[in-house]
């Protein structure tokens, strides 16, 4: 085998164990495909319920004046990686920057599923992006979470 042949063989075979090198890695690690919302559990808020925070305690405040008590919810916070999961009307797969850009003066965010179970037997699933502005929660847009996991869309 010529000297040249030689070397683009040795150069391709380092390029092919490079790439191997690196899906392995990309493939081992969390990924795009991991559901962030695994580690966190449905809390049930009714008219006992202790908020534990600004937004809980606005949240509650806001569904005891519609009516809607109780209910259940999970509270990501500021999770970057169920952000870029949310698909609301205004955002699809936002990051934390496009919020930044979008309202000026962003205090604070999180991201909360709201799961209301009707005495009709009537369910409402939503999520909700919730931002701080101006020392008060509003709500930034509503959708779902988009979480592939085991072949699955909530």
């Amino acid at each position: 085998m010529s000297k040249p042949l030689r070397m683009l063989f040795i150069f391709l075979l380092i390029d092919a164990v490079a790439v191997g090198v690196y899906f392995l890695a990309k493939g081992s690690g969390p990924g795009s495909g991991a559901d962030p919302t695994k580690d966190f559990v449905w809390t049930t808020m009714d008219a006992y319920y202790q908020p534990a925070t600004e937004l809980e305690q606005s949240i509650k405040t806001d569904y005891d004046e519609k009516d809607l008590l109780p209910f259940q919810f999970r509270n990501y916070g500021r999770n970057a990686a169920v952000l870029k999961k949310f698909r609301g009307s205004k955002f699809v797969g936002a990051g934390v920057p496009v919020l930044e850009m979008t309202f000026k003066g962003l205090e604070d965010w999180a991201v909360v599923d709201i799961w209301i179970k009707r005495e009709d037997n009537r369910e409402i699933r939503r999520t909700v992006l919730y931002i701080l502005r101006e020392n008060e929660w509003k709500v930034a847009d509503s959708g779902r979470l988009v979480v592939r996991g085991a072949g699955n869309v909530r």
